[in-house]
């Protein structure tokens, strides 16, 4: 049933064991050990790259960002917020050195990626908080990191698509910041996704069943107490979508988050927002990650940036 691209078998045995792993506590620490301990950097030799503590609004404790920027800039640059995505059980900016300096080559940018403590580590509202305070930082530190505070990006994919449309809606509430554009790549927005049948999907890798378990280690405080669940951990809840900044995304039809982005993007449309929207037929979750030398890979991540070059071109202040 899935896309041909997909369905060699590296690539189709990797998923399957994914989704076993994620699916439980010890599997997805596994799977930020295993990524630790193989990582090398593929950092292109034209970014500078660089790791440093920031402080958070909460008392006493540091947020571990990564930082990426052009080596040959002089000029304050356009801002990126990126957010890894890990279904809030597990993740890390570390691995993601090649992407950051794609997005650095294709236009000039200077990325602060953060280290955000996943659902594991502690629930709702510590992932949302962490990110909010790297942009709040950033604003903060703009002449420091030689950036362009006047607009921002905010990125992410997965989890860190949710975290980006969740600092995209606090952002436009709190007049914090002002962001040129977003780009929740097939974002985890919705939590009632794994209770709705007609929303389940069963496949090799992210599916309903490991979106549950994402979605309950997240919000398992707010459970606990029996407290109605804000937008700003599932930003499907959002029923305002005025003033919001243009939007770029794509998902796969054999994605759990397929509908809520499909859902997602029809309501930015609504609201006037210029969105970017393609959608990947029988394509499962992430599948430009998990095999970005195909086809359909290919064409996902070429359509990732060259609308980020067109965005940026449009949006960004020169």
């Amino acid at each position: 049933m899935i896309h041909e691209d997909l369905r060699p078998l590296p690539i189709y045995t990797f998923s399957v064991l994914a989704n076993f792993l994620m699916q439980r506590k010890r599997g997805a620490k596994f799977l930020d050990w295993l990524g630790e301990k193989t990582h090398n950097s593929q950092a292109s030799n034209d970014v500078d790259v660089k790791e440093q503590y920031i402080p958070s609004r909460e008392s006493g404790r540091s947020i571990k960002v990564r930082i990426i920027r052009p080596k040959a800039s002089k000029e304050p640059l356009p801002p990126m917020l990126y957010i890894h995505g890990g279904g809030h059980i597990m993740g890390s900016p570390d691995i993601f050195d090649a992407m950051f300096s794609k997005f650095v080559e294709t236009r000039p940018c200077v990325i602060v990626a953060p280290t955000y403590r996943n659902g594991l580590t502690k629930p709702y509202p510590a992932a949302h908080n962490d990110c909010y305070d790297t942009l709040l930082w950033m604003r903060d530190h703009a002449e420091e990191l030689g950036i362009d505070a006047r607009k921002f990006m905010i990125v992410g994919h997965s989890a860190g698509g949710g975290l980006a449309a969740s600092v995209t809606l606090r952002a436009r509430d709190t007049g914090d910041v002002s962001i040129g554009f977003q780009m929740p790549i097939y974002p985890m927005i919705d939590d009632q996704q794994p209770h709705d049948p007609a929303r389940y999907i069963r496949v090799a890798g992210w599916d309903s069943k490991t979106n549950l378990f994402g979605w309950a280690t997240y919000l398992r405080d707010l459970h606990d107490r029996n407290e109605e669940i804000p937008a700003y951990a599932a930003p499907a809840r959002n029923q305002d979508y005025s003033n919001f900044p243009p939007t770029i995304t794509f998902v796969g039809t054999y994605d759990p988050f397929y509908q809520e982005t499909v859902d997602y993007v029809e309501q930015l449309e609504e609201a006037g927002v210029d969105v970017a929207f393609k959608v990947y037929e029988r394509c499962t979750h992430g599948h430009e990650q998990f095999a970005p030398d195909t086809p359909i890979g290919r064409d996902a991540n070429a359509f990732l940036f060259d609308n980020y070059a067109q965005f940026y071109d449009r949006y960004m202040p020169g």
